[in-house]
């Protein structure tokens, strides 16, 4: 005969775990997850479905530069332009300004010249009246990588073949012009592979382009200038089209940024000035203060950094094994007179990020710290040289520790009770598999902290995995005195490449963004930029007493913390869910919130909703099935508002032991 009816509780927290046997699995840890795919480990309990993300603009990071039509006169299906950094595609549609009508790049039609910035586009319609001198050519298709981002003082910064630009949140503005100063002609009747300018307070470099008032085409600066007394007379192509005016206006179009690697990126504050510096693996590094886009040169050669950091009140610059800062109190001051200075490190640095009061340097197997003030006393001691970081933009820090990804998984960088001591423990065992799995399917990865959740977001790419199919790692800081103790999950539908977060005057903004153009904006909206969100969450199997007698289910009561609409597809999965064993239907639990008004929600609607009625929280349903062990299976996949699963009870019977 079957017992009295009995209630076995889950208290759902602990996240996902894969390190444990089923058995060991449900008897540990009944509240944790076997499956958490877009259910976040929260800091008030439970798991909550994750917020998704929406565009920042819904314009695109412009793929070309500013494209100005180069020259005149033009007729057919020939058309030249200039001031382009990056080789066109075929099949890319533009338009032109005062030109009527969209054109296509022919198959075949392109020959880009990179030294001169210009390419000859062969189109597959003819132009329909003759462009003017330097219109403006807007290219309308949007495909390619987004090399970096980040937000600084209230706005967007995204590079894209090179080039850089700022978004509030409309359209995209181009920030990399050279600040040359008020540059004018020095000299009538100049013809010609050169002029002279005068009015520079930086020298012209080799790809630079500008146009002269009065005459017609752009013009590529083929030399790196000589400045003397604000003046240089400047190698070009093309020859002069005609010979400019005396004091003509020279109008700075662009530096050359091509060949742009991943652009990372440091905020700090020289003065009362806020700043942006930026390295992307091959140019000069650049500075920003909102108005002002320049690039730092000097002695020291830090051209091709990687990595860049404001400490000590300097900026240090890693390229290849060498670590470079500026003089204090600077940040393009690279004499060494000054203090200025250059240490090797010994071996590729793959990272570097300031800690408390020291700059951790990490390589591939190392991780160093400098400790000291300035060039004086700076000292480069080693952390270890069994551990280092695999991946650069992994490295972020969560609780007052560091963590970044190893070979193995990641890791903790943090201090122990003795002095000078550091921890270095894996923290992602529990999800070995997982972790194992991505590390093998991405090629590379950028991370994110979310302050106000606790929470570190590695995100997995690659350019052959589609958005929706593209993985992450959540991992939540559970209590603020113990960082090793962090709860993971996984992002799913997150595709990024670069990412970056911001957290100011309590608003956080997190960026990310692939090679489709735009830059997204996470913990923005209920939808991934439009699709629904896919969750699942499934408990391990639980015994409930004793592995060898069946119990049969009779109902689940599901604990919940709304934010809105919930549906939620239930699963009673028993024995393993293995081949032959009978599983029971699907049941549907919804919170239907057409009466109930969500302020600031487009459901809410005058003369129908009530406002003040109190969502459903819990849950009751009649269930059915039996079995050995039973899992307790959610899936969600709506545009619904975030909601938490925070405990459930189920109702049983057991039976007599056979």
């Amino acid at each position: 005969m079957a017992d009295a009816w009995k209630t076995y509780a889950f208290e759902f927290a602990g996240g996902l775990v894969s390190n444990l046997s089923p058995l060991q699995h449900g008897v540990k840890l009944p509240g944790s997850a076997r499956i958490l795919k877009n259910f976040e480990p929260s800091i008030n309990g439970g798991y909550r479905r994750i917020e998704g993300f929406t565009k920042l603009s819904s314009s695109f990071v412009p793929a070309y530069d500013e494209p100005l039509v180069h020259g005149s006169a033009q007729t057919g299906t020939t058309l030249v332009i200039a001031n382009i950094y990056s080789t066109p595609v075929e099949g890319g549609t533009f338009t032109i300004a005062g030109v009527a009508g969209t054109y296509t790049i022919a198959t075949g039609g392109v020959s880009y010249d990179s030294s001169y910035k210009r390419a000859t586009l062969t189109l597959t319609t003819s132009l329909a009246s003759s462009p003017a001198d330097k219109a403006a050519v807007t290219f309308t298709s949007h495909v390619g990588t987004v090399l970096g981002v980040a937000y600084w003082s209230s706005r967007a910064i995204a590079c894209r073949n090179g080039s850089i630009y700022s978004s509030t949140g409309s359209a995209w503005t181009k920030i990399s012009k050279p600040s040359y100063g008020t540059v004018l002609v020095n000299g009538a009747g100049q013809t010609g592979a050169s002029l002279a300018m005068d009015g520079l307070t930086v020298a012209p470099r080799i790809g630079d382009t500008f146009s002269v008032a009065g005459i017609e085409k752009v013009y590529t600066v083929t030399a790196n200038a000589t400045l003397a007394s604000g003046g240089a007379t400047v190698a070009i192509n093309p020859n002069l089209a005609s010979s400019p005016a005396d004091n003509a206006a020279v109008t700075w179009l662009s530096l050359d940024r091509s060949n742009a690697q991943r652009i990372r990126t440091t905020k700090y504050r020289i003065g009362t000035t806020e700043k942006i510096a930026g390295v992307d693996g091959y140019n000069y590094p650049f500075i920003f203060d909102g108005t002002t886009f320049s690039e730092v040169t000097g002695i020291a050669d830090v051209e091709g950094a990687e990595f860049v950091v404001f400490h000590k009140n300097q900026l240090f610059f890693a390229v290849g094994h060498s670590l470079i800062f500026t003089a204090p109190y600077t940040d393009t001051d690279l004499t060494a007179a000054n203090g200025s200075g250059i240490i090797s490190v010994g071996a590729k640095i793959t990272g570097l990020i300031v800690f408390r009061d020291i700059l951790v340097i990490f390589t591939e197997r190392t991780i160093s710290q400098l400790t000291g003030n300035t060039i004086s006393d700076f000292v480069l001691q080693p952390v270890t040289r069994n551990v280092g970081c695999i991946s650069s933009d992994t490295i972020q820090e969560i609780g007052g520790d560091l963590i970044f990804l190893g070979a193995d998984g990641l890791r903790l960088f943090g201090l122990t009770d003795r002095v000078g001591d550091f921890n270095l423990g894996l923290v992602s065992k529990p999800i070995q598999t997982e972790m194992t799995d991505l590390i093998s399917s991405c090629t590379s990865f950028s991370s994110v902290v979310i302050k106000q959740k606790s929470q570190y977001r590695l995100l997995g790419f690659n350019t052959n995995t589609k958005a929706a199919s593209s993985r992450g790692i959540i991992g939540t800081q559970m209590t603020s005195d113990n960082t090793s103790n962090i709860s993971w999950a996984e992002l799913v539908g997150f595709k990024a490449y670069v990412a970056d977060s911001y957290y100011d005057n309590k608003i956080e903004t997190v960026l990310f963004a692939n090679t489709d153009g735009y830059v997204y904006q996470m913990e923005s909206g209920n939808t991934l930029d439009g699709s629904d969100i896919i969750a699942s969450f499934a408990t391990p199997f639980v015994f409930m007493e004793d592995a060898r007698i069946r119990k049969t289910m009779y109902k689940l009561f599901l604990y919940t913390d709304p934010q809105g609409s919930v549906s939620v597809n239930t699963n009673l999965k028993f024995d393993f869910d293995t081949v032959g064993s009978v599983q029971p239907s699907l049941i549907t639990l919804s919170n239907v919130t057409s009466s109930v008004g969500i302020y600031g929600t487009s459901v809410a609607k005058y003369g129908t909703t009530t406002y003040g009625t109190k969502l459903k929280k819990l849950f009751e349903t009649q269930v059915i099935g039996s079995g050995f062990s039973v899992s307790l299976q959610f899936t969600s996949e709506s545009t619904d508002p975030p909601f938490s699963l925070d405990a459930a009870t189920l109702e049983y019977s057991t039976h007599d032991r056979r």
